[in-house]
């Protein structure tokens, strides 16, 4: 799929230049598009060469979590529930403690944590599978939970938006929170739609309660304030919430007589070689966008839309951010770099910056979960698993939009 939607691009921006060249008689249509070859691929060696300190940080500090066994933390908070969502899965069985961890790295932005885990936990589920080339209800509800994808720090996005320019890389951080919270409990109950799955029990509606509480607690409370006060608090909260999490790594690493400083080096490392490793990924996607954007391909598909919302009567300040939201299920790559692109074509702090950064942070890449997880095992019949993922995702957008409007719509 990824490969078909890069040489598209690139097919699009010569197919679309060719026309403005003869028909139009615009002669320096290539031009443009050669001279966007050399500054994209320049663009994204500088974004990946300035990732490098705040990429080397990040996963220094999450490194210290790990060590302190944070995850282990959430492990074992989750359990109780997981329980309840798998009653297909024994008590006590491998599949849980692989599921809970998967989730657990997930949680804390642990990628390569999370991916291992998450086959591992497939790989548990499907010795329960009565057919070996059919999804059970048990691996459908535990991929739609991996594509919703609650993360509680986004690094990444915050990284991006860092190197961007962002004021405040992180006040995206409570409505990323909200969104990817939102595409979560619409994925858990469409899916347990479709598996006629009991969900009201005491355990699980204790901690959906207890979540969704606080989730519109919060959303109540900005929804309260105006928009520069909102702005404001989010970014307070945003700041406290960050800097409060990384004290905590720190104490639980004391408590543990865990060596903070070595393990920080030791994730910083790896930062610097993540930084270094996405460099090629983010010279072909930039490079592929910046021809389309070029060739004036993606202005016409975005003209386009807005016109259609403008003409409902609706605000359309939305429409910028779509490239990243249509891209995100396929290709996690492709919709970064979409992100990417929106923020350095409107900036950073704008209402479509934003929104994308929020977009980018609350859903995972759908078609790739689907592909890994179940390729890992050789299931070749996913029933309900792409629809419930989908809808999810699609919940995420929307809720994306929403919270985007709530918290930067008046003060963009």
């Amino acid at each position: 799929m990824l490969n078909a939607l890069w040489i598209g691009f690139f097919l699009a921006a010569f197919l679309i230049a060719l026309f403005k060249l003869v028909f139009l008689g615009d002669a320096d249509i290539f031009a443009a598009l050669v001279k966007a070859l050399f500054a994209s691929s320049k663009t994204a060696f500088e974004i990946a060469l300035g990732l490098t300190g705040v990429m080397a940080l990040w996963l220094g500090v999450m490194k210290i979590g790990e060590r302190a066994g944070m995850l282990e933390v959430l492990t074992r908070g989750l359990a109780p529930l997981f329980r309840r969502l798998f009653p297909d899965v024994p008590p006590n069985h491998p599949a849980l403690g692989a599921m809970t961890m998967n989730m657990g790295a997930n949680m804390l932005g642990l990628d390569n944590a999370a991916t291992p885990l998450g086959i591992k936990a497939m790989q548990e589920l499907q010795k329960l599978n009565p057919s070996s080339d059919t999804a059970s209800d048990a691996q459908i509800l535990f991929l739609v939970i991996n594509t919703a994808s609650v993360t509680l720090l986004p690094v990444t996005i915050f990284t991006f938006r860092a190197q961007l320019g962002a004021a405040d890389p992180t006040d995206v951080f409570v409505p990323l929170l909200i969104t990817t919270y939102i595409g979560t409990l619409v994925g858990l109950f469409v899916t347990g739609f479709f598996q006629r799955l009991h969900l009201w029990n005491r355990v699980t509606m204790a901690y959906l309660g207890g979540a969704t509480a606080l989730i519109g607690g919060l959303v109540l409370y900005f929804g309260s304030l105006d928009a520069a006060a909102m702005t404001r608090q989010s970014s307070i909260l945003s700041n406290v919430l960050l800097f409060g999490l990384i004290v905590t790594f720190l104490l639980m690493a004391v408590r543990r007589r865990v060596n903070a400083y070595e393990a920080f080096v030791e994730g910083a490392k790896e930062g610097f070689h993540t930084a270094v490793t996405i460099i090629p990924y983010l010279v072909a996607m930039l490079v592929a966008i910046a021809v389309f954007r070029a060739s004036g391909a993606l202005d016409l598909l975005i003209d386009g839309m807005r016109g259609m919302v403008l003409a409902l009567g609706y605000d359309a300040r939305w429409v910028d951010a779509l490239p990243t939201a249509l891209m995100k299920p396929f290709s996690g790559s492709g919709a970064r770099a979409m992100m990417i692109d929106t923020m350095q074509a409107h900036g950073a702090d704008s209402f479509a910056g934003r929104l994308a950064s929020i977009v980018q942070g609350s859903t995972e890449t759908t078609f790739y979960v689907l592909a890994v997880y179940f390729g890992a095992i050789g299931i070749k019949r996913v029933r309900h698993a792409v629809a419930c993922g989908l809808i999810a995702d699609v919940a995420g957008i929307l809720a994306a939009i929403g919270m985007a409007y709530l918290f930067f719509g008046a003060s963009v």
